[in-house]
């Protein structure tokens, strides 16, 4: 079974994918995958580097992750023109994970962590999809603190992706992580509990809209 777990960057996707690995699920983190993608003599780091300039890399030639950021989250032309040299490879590569994983353990349950599932239209793949969801001001609040960001950066890199209450109605499963760690667990594992009873080898044709079917997690 494959399950998409997204959400908005500092929602908590990270923590809930570690819950999921704890529980057994097999876990593909695309924003690890986009890290392999642009390592140095990779095409798209090349195309990278001819795009935007030497002066993305750090002093080891690898790509700055926190200038490029700043780049093209001030700037949509050029966050498009990043988007189209690495989300190609970067599904291509979750694809090829996905069949592994098929491969090797065909009853198992993958769990792909993407922030822009919804945006790239990846959400087809996925059997189940699970949001991971906070407030929007505790989602700025937690971004300036993990990244040291102002409010006017956080807010750019915020509003470069789908509004988390847009993603939130596309979800079969929400997981509100504004609580406490335990809160956020317990809320995971049963959820985790629900996929496994509704688990079917063969998934079964899926024509209704996503949000229709929405079952939300929350701590009373």
């Amino acid at each position: 079974m494959k399950i998409g777990l997204t959400g908005g960057i500092a929602t908590g996707k990270s923590h809930v994918l570690s819950i999921l690995r704890q529980l057994g699920c097999h876990v593909i983190d695309a924003d690890q995958v986009a890290r392999e993608v642009v390592r140095p003599c990779r095409p798209a780091y090349h195309e990278l580097v001819r795009e935007f300039g030497a002066h993305i890399l750090t002093a080891d030639g690898t790509i700055d992750r926190p200038q490029l950021a700043e780049l093209v989250f001030a700037d949509a032309e050029k966050r498009h023109r990043l988007n189209a040299i690495v989300h190609p490879r970067v599904v291509q590569a979750i694809r090829r994970r996905l069949r592994h994983f098929e491969t090797i353990d065909p009853q198992g349950i993958v769990v792909v962590d993407g922030a822009l599932i919804l945006e790239v239209g990846l959400e087809h793949l996925f059997d189940k999809l699970i949001v991971a969801y906070c407030p929007p001001d505790l989602q700025v609040d937690r971004l300036m603190k993990r990244d040291r960001l102002t409010r006017q950066q956080a807010l750019n890199r915020i509003r470069a992706q789908m509004p988390i209450d847009e993603k939130r109605a596309h979800a079969d499963y929400v997981i509100d992580t504004s609580g406490s760690f335990d809160q956020t667990r317990q809320q995971v594992e049963r959820v985790f509990e629900r996929i496994q009873k509704e688990f079917r080898p063969q998934p079964r044709s899926r024509s209704h809209h996503r949000g229709s079917g929405q079952r939300r997690e929350r701590e009373p």
